[in-house]
């Protein structure tokens, strides 16, 4: 079979041949990928990693991360909505998608979790909420 020329000396990636599971159009990204890691043995054994294996892993370091598996947010034009998904690359170019599980938000990197960071402090947390500046009547009880 003969390329085109044009075809034989494209150095650009292509797209992402990622699809939307109900209307089988493209997805175009809006996020960045977060990548996902595993926190014990268990959750590589879940992967098809072998028991000992993932017990040498996770006795040489405390997370190991999980290659060819992210969560991402796409848009699609003919939802005309954001969706989170699970991406799981099966091959070259291609790639699995399911909405994205909330317990697998836990394994994700760069996530900020919903109940926040649970060394500050509850006003440190409402300052950082605030939308306006009271100054010193934030500190009322303090005369």
């Amino acid at each position: 079979m003969v390329q085109r020329r044009c075809d034989r000396n494209r150095n650009r990636s292509k797209r992402r041949a990622i699809y939307c599971p109900e209307h089988g159009c493209h997805l175009d990204s809006v996020s960045r990928k977060h990548r996902l890691y595993a926190e014990s043995a268990q959750h590589l054994r879940e992967r098809g990693v072998g028991r000992r294996t993932a017990l040498l892993l996770f006795a040489t370091a405390t997370t190991v991360s999980l290659d060819g598996e992210w969560l991402e947010c796409f848009w699609c034009d003919q939802c005309q909505e954001t969706t989170w998904y699970h991406v799981l690359k099966t091959g070259e170019r291609q790639y699995k998608i399911s909405p994205a599980p909330r317990d697998l938000w836990q394994q994700a990197s760069g996530v900020i979790t919903v109940d926040g960071n649970p060394t500050v402090s509850e006003f440190t947390r409402r300052q950082a909420r605030a939308t306006n500046f009271n100054g010193i009547k934030d500190f009322n009880i303090i005369r």
